[in-house]
Parts: C-alpha cells; sequence; structure tokens
C-alpha cells in the first residue's frame, strides 16, 4: 500500500485518496480540432520509468488537490504538494 503524506493531515493510506491522473500532461486547447492531436492526448500514454507527477484528491480527509511526485518503479513518493495552477500564492 501507498502511503501518501498529506501536507495538512499528515501521512495517509492511498484508500483515503482518489487518483486524479497525470500531472505532467497538457491538454490540447478546445478549439483544437485535429483528430491526431485529441487521439494522442486521450489514448496515448508513456509508460517511462523513475519519478512521475500525479493528482490525487484527499476524498476521505481535508477534501484538497494534491500534486504527488512518484517513483513508477519502487513506488515511493519523493514530493507532496498542494496542488495550484499557480505556485506563487
Amino acid at each position: 500500500m501507498i502511503r501518501i503524506d498529506c501536507p495538512f493531515c499528515g501521512p495517509r493510506d492511498e484508500t483515503e485518496f482518489t487518483y486524479g491522473g497525470d500531472a505532467s500532461r497538457a491538454r490540447p486547447p478546445l478549439d483544437e480540432t485535429s483528430e491526431e492531436v485529441w487521439n494522442t492526448y486521450v489514448f496515448l500514454r508513456p509508460n517511462e520509468r523513475g519519478l512521475h507527477e500525479e493528482y490525487w484528491f484527499h476524498q476521505h480527509g481535508c477534501r484538497a488537490w494534491l500534486k504527488v511526485t512518484r517513483d513508477m518503479v519502487s513506488h515511493a513518493i519523493s514530493e507532496v504538494v498542494f496542488a495550484r495552477k499557480d505556485k506563487s500564492t
């Protein structure tokens, strides 16, 4: 089981969280009409080793969205921060 160290609630089991997806992918603009661009975004995902950023929602805790940096081989978590668009606020 993965343990996620929530910045507000402290270390919790992954069962308290809901996986929110890949945090490193950029969604194409909504006015993009190319089928190839949308096909690539929706269906083609890299499965790389090493560190990976993911969104997790603390559903059974503080209800905050978190950005988790996790090693895809060992599942060791190296960083957990509150997810937000502007890191300066």
